[in-house]
């Protein structure tokens, strides 16, 4: 490949990984809508914690069944225009939001939020698996978490401040101005994810893939597919412990004052976006690299949960776990596509990241109905050690995943095909 080939392929990935972080992050930003918001909510319409609560629940739910049917949607009509449906979900439930006048509204809102953020998952990584060159699939992925990371660091910042000064309606409103610009730039630059439609009528069938058709569903019979969902799920329990908890959590267990401990969850946030362009950079060494970082994070949710640590600790403590839970996050999405194309081909990544990514959405809705109990009954520090449970339990399922990948290895190996390193046929 000519130089000037190498930099224009450079460019157009650059251009596909940043379109699609964009509205990765604006998902992200969606996720967290609702919550700054409920203090006023609470107090205008006379609602309980659990009432507040009820949509979260309802938004993850709606989210975690519509990914896993979502993908199926990616891989029939396209991950673009699905990624524009999204987008004018999310945009609605924002408009729903500022003129909701009732509970039933805010739940409305939860509901069409929850729709619309079903798709991203399968959508985007449909997009990068088959826009973005097989070398710079571990940068796309690590920016591709961050993104979302800067979504919900925003969105606290932005719902509430707008709020404060002009009231929720307005808050949601400009929730809404979020999503329709996000969507406008996507919409403009939609070439960029649709250029390649054509090549399939003419490109022949890459030698990796499946000789025969595959059935819809046959991914289910993967076990490879269903430890990736497992990995999911209690990866994403242990976040939403400290993502719901931590200040509580870190309040009690060392005596901090509440500001001290809610630093410690921003530094976890923080760690874990380093951790994720440090990431990218070893995402190529798979199960066993997830599986390092994912140890390194449980053994310091096990330093925490001794309750040994100094006070001044606490910070950089909690930003090494979030590191070590970040750095594994490309490997992880990479290690999700091999366990699709390692028997179905790359037609099955939107059914098959939307399945295992809607254990993600499961995890978020199970996570405060397990662990708030537990915190309930004052047991803070069990809780950090769920935390390093449910990591080890997600170094287990890694380890698997790889086992299952590394089985199916001689098939895909024996006949290499453009998957293996280059662009390939491409759909949307």
């Amino acid at each position: 490949m000519s130089d000037v080939s190498a930099s224009s392929g450079a460019r157009q990935d650059a251009g596909v990984i940043g379109l699609v972080s964009l509205a990765h992050g604006t998902s992200h930003f969606f996720h967290l809508m609702l919550p700054p918001l409920f203090p006023r909510l609470m107090a205008e319409f006379s609602l309980s914690y659990t009432d507040v609560g009820l949509l979260m629940t309802t938004f993850f739910v709606i989210s975690g069944v519509g990914q896993a049917l979502a993908g199926f949607v990616v891989d029939r009509i396209g991950a673009h225009r699905v990624l524009v449906f999204g987008l004018g979900a999310l945009t609605l439930s924002g408009i729903v939001l500022g003129l909701s006048t009732s509970y039933a509204m805010l739940l409305m809102t939860a509901a069409i939020a929850g729709t619309g953020n079903s798709i991203f998952h399968p959508a985007d990584f449909t997009l990068l698996n088959r826009r973005v060159d097989r070398p710079r699939l571990g940068h796309a992925f690590s920016v591709h978490g961050l993104s979302g990371n800067l979504g919900w660091a925003s969105a606290p910042v932005f719902m509430a401040g707008i709020a404060s000064v002009a009231g929720w309606h307005a808050a949601g409103f400009a929730a809404a101005g979020v999503g329709a610009t996000v969507l406008a730039v996507v919409w403009h630059r939609r070439r960029l994810l649709t250029h390649a439609i054509g090549e399939v009528v003419v490109a022949a069938a890459p030698r990796d893939e499946p000789a025969a058709p595959v059935r819809p569903f046959a991914f289910l019979t993967s076990g490879a597919v269903w430890l990736s969902f497992v990995f999911f799920l209690v990866t994403t329990m242990a976040f939403g412990i400290l993502q719901n908890y931590a200040p509580a959590i870190l309040s009690e267990v060392y005596g901090v004052s509440l500001v001290v401990a809610s630093g410690g969850l921003t530094a976890y946030l923080l760690g874990s976006g380093a951790g994720m362009v440090a990431g990218g950079f070893v995402a190529e060494g798979g199960d066993r690299v997830v599986a390092s970082a994912l140890a390194f994070a449980a053994l310091v949710a096990g330093l925490l949960a001794s309750g040994a640590m100094p006070a001044l600790a606490l910070w950089p403590v909690m930003a090494a776990m979030g590191f070590g839970v970040g750095m594994a996050s490309p490997g992880r999405d990479l290690l999700v596509r091999r366990a699709a194309t390692s028997r179905f081909g790359r037609g099955s990544f939107g059914r098959v990241y939307g399945f295992v990514y809607s254990g993600l959405d499961t995890g978020q809705a199970l996570s405060p109905l397990l662990f708030g109990p537990l915190l309930d009954a004052g047991r803070f520090r069990q809780a950090l050690v769920a935390v390093a449970l449910l990591q080890t339990a997600g170094i287990v399922a890694t380890l698997r995943v790889g086992s299952h990948v590394r089985a199916a290895a001689p098939r895909a190996t024996a006949h290499p095909g453009p998957d293996d390193g280059a662009r390939g046929p491409q759909l949307p």
